[in-house]
């Protein structure tokens, strides 16, 4: 299995980093994605990524609740990240005004540049979308309007089956899975029933967004197989199944060896 979307270069885990990625590999992750946030983790993220080898790989960008007064030096940081080269997707980029509105106008500046950026890179984008989606899809509308050619992931989508539509109306685009679908009542749940599997991402967002039956523990990627049990356990199919397809649809979408 591919774990899309984890965090576990975060101080969370600096107390059993190597533990951590045991843990995952007996649970028959293979590979990890790390999305990037901002400058002030950046090197951290990357050490990690070093410590953890052939097991991991890294993507670059400016996540939307790190848009603040600095937002255009932090911008330049990425463009001279993208620069360097070796990554896998441009990321975790987006909008998000679940806690303020304060920089919402620089989030959306900040978020049609690293879209352009990535379509000029040929590099698929993970985005972050919370509390923000008609804004999200009005930029996207854009920028399709002008041309620009996009694909990637909706990271910890939970959303309904005409929101998945829409994504899917913007190319090739794929939602990403975590724990939520395993929560009581979760839309998810119903929604991943009229979602071809094809179109499917597994992630644990480690160390948040942590699956039933371990809510209230640090979230970690050895639980991505909770996560894909009960995706194969909603579609009547083998966990094989779901791992082998998401497998695939990761190794495509980012360009995985």
């Amino acid at each position: 299995m591919i774990d899309t979307h984890s965090h576990i270069y975060d101080e969370a885990f600096d107390q059993d980093f190597p533990e951590t990625l045991e843990r995952a590999a007996d649970a028959g992750v293979g590979h990890l994605i790390f999305p990037g946030i901002d400058s002030t983790v950046h090197y951290r993220m990357m050490e990690r990524a070093a410590q953890a080898g052939g097991m991991v790989s890294v993507a670059t960008g400016l996540h939307p609740t790190s848009v603040g007064g600095n937002w255009k030096s932090e911008l330049d940081f990425v463009g001279e990240r993208l620069s360097e080269g070796g990554w896998v997707a441009l990321g975790e980029i987006g909008l998000d005004r679940h806690w303020t509105d304060e920089f919402f106008r620089e989030q959306t500046e900040v978020f049609r540049q690293q879209m352009i950026w990535a379509s000029q890179a040929d590099l698929p984008v993970i985005i972050h979308v919370r509390d923000a989606h008609d804004t999200v899809f009005e930029i996207l509308d854009s920028l399709a309007e002008a041309g620009i050619s996009m694909r990637g992931v909706f990271h910890a989508f939970s959303g309904s089956i005409e929101t998945y539509r829409r994504i899917r109306s913007y190319g090739n685009f794929l939602v990403g899975i975590g724990g939520v679908v395993t929560y009581k009542n979760a839309g998810i749940a119903s929604t991943i029933l009229q979602i071809p599997l094809e179109t499917v991402l597994l992630e644990t967002d480690s160390p948040w967004l942590t699956p039933v039956p371990f809510r209230g523990k640090r979230n970690e990627p050895s639980y991505l197989k909770t996560i894909a049990d009960r995706i194969a356990s909603l579609l009547d199919v083998p966990t094989d199944t779901v791992d082998r397809v998401t497998t695939e649809n990761a190794t495509r979408l980012f360009n995985l060896k």
